[in-house]
């Protein structure tokens, strides 16, 4: 299982194992992540999972398409790297994988 570390607003680290196949969003939920809200359930329709991937995972995670994209224009404090994890499938590629929070969601 891939390990993934959610990092809060605060710098509190938290490290959980990932399913193959789920997504980033749905390993924090599984781990009651704080800051990561997810009002949508995964499906791409609010900004309420946004995170900041870590420069190292940038290639590795994907470009955020069209409509994640759309989304995060409601999402708070947008930097280069933000993506919404509900689009972030965790592959085993993604093992060590860092990912930080806003200090508030969309």
């Amino acid at each position: 299982m891939p390990a993934i570390t959610f990092i809060d607003s605060k710098g509190t680290a938290r490290t959980v194992d990932a399913e193959l196949g789920s997504t980033v969003m749905e390993t924090a939920i599984r781990h009651n992540v704080p800051e990561i809200i997810a009002e949508c359930g995964g499906a791409c329709a609010c900004a309420t999972c946004h995170v900041y991937v870590d420069e190292a995972f940038i290639a590795l995670t994907g470009k955020a398409q069209a409509m994640e994209e759309d989304m995060l224009d409601f999402a708070f404090d947008v930097k280069p790297n933000s993506r919404l994890s509900c689009q972030i499938k965790v592959t085993a590629a993604l093992d060590g994988l860092k990912v930080s929070t806003p200090s508030r969601q969309g």
